[in-house]
């Protein structure tokens, strides 16, 4: 059985995810998926293994993680999990729950922040005060 890699992305965090057989050892930055941290990433990254049920417990996937924030991170590592998971199994089944549960665990969030604009503060849409008085 040969290893499927597959990737995702959030704003600037990039993921890249390494599935192969195994006994479901999960690792993120070569950490446990047990270790975490914050809670809610922890969570975030379950949610495809605990979806895809015994196919989860067959496989060891390392997942590596840059760029970003810790949700953001959490999101990418879940998108190449979920994608490498589907691949894996070669059925539609597993696909079709996991877009009936979030469509965001297959499909990239191409959201980005808005471009600053000048003489506004740093902001995208903020303007300068006036008085007029």
């Amino acid at each position: 059985m040969k290893n499927i890699h597959a990737s995702g992305k959030r704003k600037t965090a990039i993921a890249r995810a390494t599935l192969k057989q195994g006994s479901g050892l999960v690792r993120v930055n070569s950490v446990p998926i047990d270790l975490v941290e914050p809670k809610m990433s922890r969570l975030k990254l379950r949610e495809p293994l605990i979806l895809a049920g015994d196919v989860a417990n067959k496989v060891n996937i390392d997942v590596t993680v840059f760029g970003g924030g810790a949700t953001s991170q959490a999101d990418a590592s879940r998108l190449a999990i979920a994608k490498a998971l589907v691949d894996f199994t070669k059925n539609d089944k597993l696909k079709e729950i996991f877009l009936s549960y979030d469509r965001n665990l297959l499909v990239a969030d191409v959201r980005r922040k808005e471009a600053a604009k000048p003489n506004r503060h740093g902001k995208a849409r903020s303007k300068i005060q006036k008085s007029y008085r």
